[in-house]
């Protein structure tokens, strides 16, 4: 997450003296303080304890993919990442029908502020409108672009367009 103790006590409200004691391993939080450090970081406290360990290993089955899109606009989409706590990046893969897009030219952002979305073109190809401006993809092609912009995926051609998203969240500073 590349946080500085700054950061880290703006977003925990625990002060930047006691993160660094912590930190040092010259003190102990008491229970209270340990939830906001780990809320600080987007973990749960189980997370930052490590008391949750497993193999670290999570797989998500075909059939178990979260589904998403407007079937009935000619867009698809499965996550292809578990629903982990603390998780910063979703990947998912897409489908547009020819002349389908996933969205309009005005509609506003829905990832957080600072995201960045990378996107590659597995089939077909895909138009990416980001602002008023169109980035032609031919398959193999990649664009990576600020994913808090107002921003679509179109499909301008005559055969399915599959695609792989990566999201990621919060991680341009301004």
């Amino acid at each position: 997450m590349d946080l500085s103790l700054r950061d880290l006590a703006t977003r925990s409200g625990v002060s930047a003296p006691m993160l660094s004691q912590v930190e040092r391993g010259e003190t102990s939080p008491t229970l209270s303080v340990a939830e906001r450090i780990a809320a600080g970081l987007e973990l749960s406290l189980s997370q930052l304890l490590r008391l949750d360990e497993g193999d670290g290993v999570a797989v998500v089955r075909t059939k178990e993919r979260a589904q998403g899109g407007a079937r009935s606009r000619g867009h698809r989409y499965e996550v292809l990442t578990p629903p982990l706590p603390g998780q910063r990046a979703e990947v998912s893969l897409h489908a547009l029908q020819p002349g389908a897009t996933t969205g309009g030219p005005d509609d506003p952002p829905i990832h957080e502020a600072g995201s960045r979305e990378t996107a590659v073109v597995a089939e077909g190809q895909l138009r990416l409108g980001c602002g008023r401006v169109a980035h032609d993809l031919e398959e193999g092609d990649s664009v990576t672009f600020d994913a808090d912009l107002p921003h679509h995926f179109e499909n301008p051609g005559e055969r399915e367009a599959r695609f792989y998203a990566v999201v990621a969240a919060g991680l341009r500073r301004s």
